[in-house]
């Protein structure tokens, strides 16, 4: 699937696969700008880059997991989505739960992205089908 880009800034680097296409789902997304994330303070860092989405699909913003466990730095919206109407900037938000700030540089990979088709819903009022499962929800299958 081909999808428009555009660089906002020069220096943006585009989205790529760490190990290609056959290996990774997601495409890393690189930070445009440096940001101090201090801990409990959300940051929206930019990428630099605008994309267009194809109608049916949306891009997925997800969080690494290298940022994660080594420096519990995290997405709070994650997945964030991007709709096949936006034509803005990409930004991320960021969130740094452990104890001290950490940097991020220019250039630093920050994000994934990844593609998926969706299917649209229209809703049809009535009634629903009953199952072993029923309302049970939260914890209901046991541990």
């Amino acid at each position: 699937m081909k999808i428009r880009i555009q660089r906002l800034r020069p220096e943006a680097q585009l989205p790529d696969y760490a190990h290609g296409p056959l290996e990774d789902a997601g495409l890393d997304l690189h930070a445009a700008d440096d940001a101090l994330l201090e801990p409990n303070v959300p940051v929206l860092v930019p990428t630099g880059l605008a994309i267009e989405v194809p109608p049916g699909c949306e891009a997925q913003v997800r969080p690494r997991s290298g940022l994660a466990a080594k420096h519990a730095i995290i997405l709070p919206n994650s997945p964030g989505t991007i709709d096949p109407g936006y034509r803005g900037e990409v930004r991320v938000i960021l969130l740094n739960l452990g104890r001290q700030a950490y940097q991020i540089h220019r250039g630093d990979r920050i994000a994934q992205l990844v593609v998926a088709r969706y299917e649209a819903v229209e809703w049809e009022e009535s009634d629903l089908s009953e199952t072993k499962r029923g309302a049970g929800g939260f914890g209901s299958s046991g541990r």
